[in-house]
């Protein structure tokens, strides 16, 4: 099979486009037909040799923590799922990923693909929905009639957080530049703030309940956004290089996020794409054979939104 691998960190042109064996599943995996994968940015990072710590992997390394594909072989012990079936999955971070046309995966981090998406747009769900849904809910506690400041809300995660923050009945004040106001205020927001041009900390001139920060901010932009909240509320933030700020005084908690696998989420996230509540946005599809491009690009800052990649059919 194709499939894009490093055999060394470094920069985009480690990546290769090469012939490898088609993996077999063993006790508890399946062999999945890939539809598609998608890039994230820890994709680079992990590439670049910058996760070694918290995300070791073994070298060669194929990339792509998302998958969307089909059942192509079942390993033992395997229940609830058969040959055949359209799933999606957000793969564990240190084995190999989904770059390629097959990937094995644990049966227990698929749920069925949604049904209102074509299968390979669906690649662009699992990683940054899941990390939308566990910063507004789990960590966040979000409810109904309460404030959120998504900053940094132009990018995926921050679509996805948009929508379920609007779907949970809270008002929803969201950061975006120009290129994707329109596409934020079409997710939902009641009020987007270009931070290319006003200070947030300016215009959002009552206190919010939740200020998820999505955004690569300067620490003290970062810290900011705790005198914002109020007493009692929290900061949630997904760039984990920079700790969420806090305010003890104040009870104003902060959350570092670092997003995990949850089948059971998952499918509450499909469950609201084919009921039409959320929807999938993806900016660009690239074939496998093109990654190491995409990764060249994405390292200049010339990637804007949701990414899939798809092997071919051969």
């Amino acid at each position: 099979m194709k499939a894009v691998r490093f055999h060394e960190y470094g920069a985009p042109d480690v990546l290769r486009y090469e012939d490898v064996e088609q993996p077999v599943p063993g006790a508890g995996q399946v062999r999945i037909r890939v539809a598609a994968t998608s890039f994230n940015p820890v994709d680079g990072n992990i590439r670049g040799g910058f996760m070694q710590g918290p995300i070791p992997v073994q070298l060669p390394h194929t990339p792509g923590i998302d998958v969307a594909g089909t059942i192509d072989a079942v390993g033992e012990g395997i229940d609830g799922i058969a040959v055949g079936d359209d799933v999606i999955g957000f793969l564990p971070m240190d084995g190999n990923g989904a770059a390629a046309q097959y990937v094995l995966a644990p049966a227990d981090v698929l749920t069925p693909a949604p049904k209102g998406v074509p299968l390979a747009d669906a690649a662009a769900l699992p990683l940054v929905a899941l990390t939308a849904y566990q910063a507004l809910f789990d960590h966040a506690k979000i409810t109904a009639g309460q404030r959120v400041l998504i900053n940094g809300a132009g990018g995926a995660v921050g679509g996805y957080a948009v929508q379920l923050a609007k779907n949970a009945g809270a008002h929803v004040i969201a950061t975006a530049g120009p290129r994707s106001s329109e596409a934020v205020t079409s997710a939902g927001a009641d009020e987007v703030i270009d931070h290319t041009t006003t200070s947030v900390t300016v215009a959002v001139t009552e206190p919010v309940d939740l200020a998820l920060n999505l955004a690569p901010v300067a620490p003290d932009e970062l810290a900011s956004l705790v005198t914002l909240v109020r007493p009692g509320g929290v900061v949630v933030n997904t760039t984990v290089w920079m700790p969420a700020p806090s305010d003890e005084e104040r009870d104003v908690r902060g959350i570092d996020l670092f997003v995990r696998s949850d089948a059971d989420q998952l499918a509450q996230l499909v469950a609201l794409i084919d009921r039409g509540e959320l929807r999938v946005d993806v900016a660009e599809r690239v074939p496998l054979a093109e990654l190491p491009a995409l990764h060249a690009r994405a390292a200049e800052g010339a990637v804007h939104g949701k990414v899939i990649v798809v092997p071919s059919a051969d």
